[in-house]
């Protein structure tokens, strides 16, 4: 869907509040609109805590026009324990978001889960699949862009799947460290998925924005692998393949207090429509192993 044609020459003297601007995420778009030379608010705690009405005021005299929303509750595991603070920060926060942009005009950036499908296709899941997420930390999410797009507000929703960065605490990050330390590493092999460079998704996320791109799309690198094969390939990308062993194990090897889904491709026909293939995920992983954060 595609809205009026506010972005199309770039972001230029637009206000832009960056929420979240020191998570992962957050720290990718820091570091693309920095390189851009546009100017952001970045949205620090504090002041922008989605679950304090001060963000909120704050937001109504800054009145910017763009908003991006790179604040979440993304502890899968804990969100079982703690579903009433996964929900106000995933859902009610995004409502009240919602509103708000309408209220000002800004158009809303809000960025989504492969988790809100059920897990048991076998092709990958279109933007219109229905949904049916299998844990807490999902029905967060799926509440939240229920909500935003019932809004009536300018917005983009993004989804994506299997977040890593040089930076942050990650699967790449965290497989780079054991490796390093010589650990033997057993990896689930029956969860298949799109691993996503953070700053693959925040450039990609610019670019559908200035393509006045609204509802609903999926970013994630190209292709698509298991844990198991994307730990083997950050092995053997840092060099250590004859040092370290990693094996495969099933999810029920490793059980977790939430259920993951055995299956959450995302299909990216939408995207790729509009701004070409996506790079491979290989391609992006050497990328962000070649700059690992210490």
């Amino acid at each position: 869907m595609h809205h009026k044609k506010k972005f199309e020459k770039g972001f230029g003297e637009h206000r832009i509040l960056l929420i979240g601007a020191s998570g992962m995420l957050g720290r990718a778009f820091v570091k693309e609109l920095s390189e851009r030379n546009t100017h952001f608010i970045p949205g620090l705690r504090p002041d922008f805590d989605l679950l304090k009405d001060r963000c909120f005021e704050l937001i109504e005299k800054l009145r910017p026009q763009l908003i991006l929303n790179c604040a979440a509750y993304t502890d899968v595991n804990g969100a079982e324990a703690r579903e009433q603070l996964a929900f106000a920060v995933n859902a009610y926060a995004v409502r009240r978001l919602a509103e708000l942009a309408r209220r000002i005009g800004a158009f809303l950036v809000n960025f989504g889960t492969d988790y809100v499908f059920d897990g048991r296709s076998q092709a990958p899941y279109r933007v219109d699949a229905p949904i049916a997420p299998g844990n807490a930390y999902a029905r967060s999410k799926a509440l939240g862009e229920r909500w935003l797009l019932r809004s009536g507000c300018e917005a983009l929703q993004v989804r994506t799947s299997w977040l890593y960065a040089p930076w942050g605490k990650n699967f790449v990050r965290t497989i780079a460290s054991c490796a390093m330390e010589g650990a033997r590493l057993r990896v689930v092999n029956d969860q298949r998925g799109r691993p996503t460079s953070a700053e693959h998704l925040a450039r990609t996320t610019l670019a559908l924005i200035e393509r006045n791109a609204q509802g609903i799309f999926h970013v994630c690198d190209g292709g698509e692998c298991t844990w198991f094969e994307l730990a083997q390939a950050v092995v053997r990308g840092l060099g250590l393949e004859g040092h370290v062993r990693v094996e495969p194990c099933t999810s029920a090897e490793w059980p977790s207090p939430a259920r993951r889904p055995a299956y959450s491709v995302l299909d990216l026909s939408e995207t790729e429509a509009l701004l070409g293939p996506m790079p491979h995920w290989t391609t992006n992983l050497a990328h962000v192993l070649s700059r690992l954060e210490a």
